[in-house]
């Protein structure tokens, strides 16, 4: 109910931006070939909308996958070198490589090594969204106060009963954090494994479009994008509310910053 009672501002935003797009258009009599009024794109939405749902349905599925291997994997692996800090420092210098390398550049290779099904584009979103999760978790799983540790070990409660209790609710804030970025990652992650290799989904259809100077259809499919990542995003978000309850963040969420 609260994410619906502040739908009317970003909603009079988002108006507000497609009257300045359709200002811009007409006042300085840019062709549609190369920024189509917001009237032409809202039709081409309309009589698309089969097309544009399905190749929309494909890359969710693959956005989908790549996050929530990411979300498990990240948690666990942050897990595991919190509670080794000789591993970490092994496999840390790693991690860092491969996220410094371009995804467009890796992705050729993926799609060599595993062909051009699904398990490409899944990997691709995964390698993209699994940072953010890592790194957050890790921050989170170690801000802990040395207290709250000390207290648990005082009460001989095992090393398993301490993380469930006492490091992991702790580090769902920092982790609710990454998820977020992540989530939104996550598609960038499976439409670049669709340009490299595939038949279907929203980034295969960006490359026809552009192919053919279809620029209408170019700005459905940026909607179509849009409104997934949004999607997402609020998902995760509302998840994060349901979870968070009773931490400062979201108590304090809708007041000014200097109150």
């Amino acid at each position: 109910m609260r994410l619906l009672r502040s739908l009317p501002v970003p909603l009079v935003a988002a108006l507000a931006a497609v009257g300045a797009w359709h200002a811009a258009v007409v006042a300085f009599s840019i062709p549609a070939y190369l920024v189509p009024p917001p009237a032409e794109v809202a039709l081409r939405l309309l009589d698309d909308w089969r097309q544009l749902g399905f190749h929309a349905a494909v890359t969710l599925a693959e956005a989908l996958g790549g996050f929530a291997l990411a979300a498990v994997f990240g948690v666990l692996a942050a897990a595991i070198l919190v509670w080794s800090p000789s591993l970490e420092r092994a496999v840390m210098p790693v991690l860092l490589v491969i996220q410094t390398f371009p995804k467009i550049a890796l992705a050729p290779l993926i799609v060599i090594w595993f062909g051009l099904g699904v398990g490409p584009k899944l990997l691709i979103s995964f390698l993209v969204a699994v940072f953010p999760v890592l790194v957050s978790a890790i921050v989170g799983l170690r801000s802990v106060e040395k207290d709250m540790l000390d207290l648990a070990r005082a009460t001989r409660a095992p090393a398993w009963r301490i993380f469930w209790r006492v490091r992991l609710p702790f580090a769902l804030p920092h982790i609710f954090g990454g998820l977020k970025v992540a989530v939104a990652f996550s598609v960038v992650g499976a439409v670049v494994g669709e340009w490299v290799g595939a038949d279907r989904g929203l980034g295969y259809l960006l490359l026809w479009a552009n192919a053919n100077l279809d620029t209408a259809l170019l700005f459905a499919i940026l909607a179509w994008l849009a409104a997934i990542g949004l999607a997402l995003y609020y998902a995760v978000e509302a998840a994060e509310r349901l979870a968070l309850p009773w931490h400062v963040s979201m108590r304090g969420r809708d007041l000014p910053l200097g109150t």
